[in-house]
């Protein structure tokens, strides 16, 4: 992997060890395969990667488990797109253990944390975040999933669905309308483990680059109302928060995709014979090339500057949501280039630059749609105007 980008000033010594480390680490141990069981595959990368400690850099508190008190976004960024240059499941799997229990990390009671974090970090318990619903993707406001209060317990009742790693995690933080407010602000945060009465995994979903992904459904499903997180009415906001800090390592996850297409197109070039010439002889080949890389550096320009002012304790709401947007949509366009470099053998499947052409499509949606990060930069400028 490339890691001339290591020497930008956003970078501390650690950082650069960090990445060197795991890129080295996951050339040993990370072979892209496609696995008959994913569920299975998942599982075990989840072993794995708890195993050699990376996952400690996904949860907050050493005292728990974690690599620091508070996550370091751009430890989370250069693993991501470490992982996903390597292995793109594996980056899955890095990401959800982190999502699925940032909230925890964020607001969890010491009991909460001390609870599900070591597990998490150790990859002996796989987390879930479970937010979306049937008519609440993008407005999040709009989510119908009820908990009422019933004693010293809340019920549950609604579905989530589009809820990864959903099937085969350990428990999942669901954000439940309690009704404290209209809209976002009468929202609250549960952790439900699996197998509770009242919560099944009602539909496995099948999608293009497959991963564990389900609907859940809770019908009468009671909890104890200790495994609420944070403040009654504060869900949308714990929410929010948990998103901001990996919002941004979306955008690291496709540079990793991205890089890896340039490195595939730019060796089919060179080895690829046409026309009594190597297809890198072409200009046309080489302005492509050309763009790519142009592409990956203005992106990571963007990635490493939201997750750099994160760190400084900055708000990056609109720094973000460039970074999701650029990275996102420049790795569709940089791979889609890798693909038609390859030619016909770029469209057969197992090769890489066909996985990474699977891979790519569903970042473009989750974690906020291109079309939000769009509104979110628009509102943000019209508001500082």
């Amino acid at each position: 992997m490339d890691r001339t980008h290591l020497d930008w000033p956003f970078f501390e010594a650690r950082h650069r060890e960090l990445a060197e480390l795991l890129d080295d680490w996951a050339a040993e141990h990370l072979h892209p395969g496609h696995a008959a069981d994913v569920d299975a595959q998942c599982r075990g990368l989840v072993r794995q990667l708890g195993s050699a400690g990376w996952l400690r850099h996904a949860v907050a508190g050493t005292a728990f488990g974690g690599a620091g008190e508070v996550i370091d976004t751009r430890a989370i960024c250069l693993l991501r797109e470490t992982l996903a240059y390597h292995h793109g499941l594996a980056d899955f799997a890095f990401a959800m253990q982190g999502l699925g229990s940032g909230a925890i990390s964020l607001a969890g009671t010491p009991a909460q944390r001390e609870r599900y974090l070591p597990r998490v970090a150790s990859g002996a318990a796989i987390a879930a975040f479970a937010l979306s619903e049937p008519d609440a993707g993008s407005d999040v406001a709009a989510l119908a999933c009820a908990a009422r209060t019933d004693g010293d317990s809340v019920v549950l009742d609604g579905e989530k669905t589009w809820i990864s790693n959903g099937g085969i995690a350990d428990f999942y933080v669901v954000f439940a309308r309690t009704g404290e407010a209209p809209g976002a602000r009468g929202i609250s945060a549960f952790v439900v483990d699996a197998g509770t009465p009242g919560f099944e995994v009602a539909e496995r979903i099948d999608v293009i680059a497959p991963h564990p992904l389900a609907r859940l459904r809770f019908k009468g499903c009671r909890v104890p109302l200790s495994q609420r997180l944070g403040a009654p009415g504060e869900g949308f906001k714990l929410a929010m928060r948990t998103l901001d800090i990996f919002r941004t390592s979306v955008a690291a996850a496709a540079l990793g995709f991205a890089r890896r297409a340039l490195h595939e197109g730019l060796q089919r070039a060179k080895t690829r014979p046409m026309f009594g010439q190597r297809l890198a002889d072409f200009q046309l080949t080489q302005a492509k090339l050309a763009t790519m890389a142009t592409t990956i550096d203005s992106a990571a320009l963007l990635t490493y500057r939201a997750a750099w002012q994160r760190d400084q304790g900055r708000t990056v709401t609109r720094e973000a949501a460039m970074a999701k947007l650029a990275a996102t949509e420049g790795a569709q366009q940089v791979i889609d280039a890798a693909l038609q470099l390859w030619g016909g053998a770029g469209v057969v499947h197992g090769q890489v630059v066909e996985s990474l052409y699977r891979e790519i499509r569903a970042l473009r949606i989750y974690e906020g749609a291109t079309e939000v990060q769009q509104l979110i930069i628009g509102r943000d400028l019209l508001k500082d105007a």
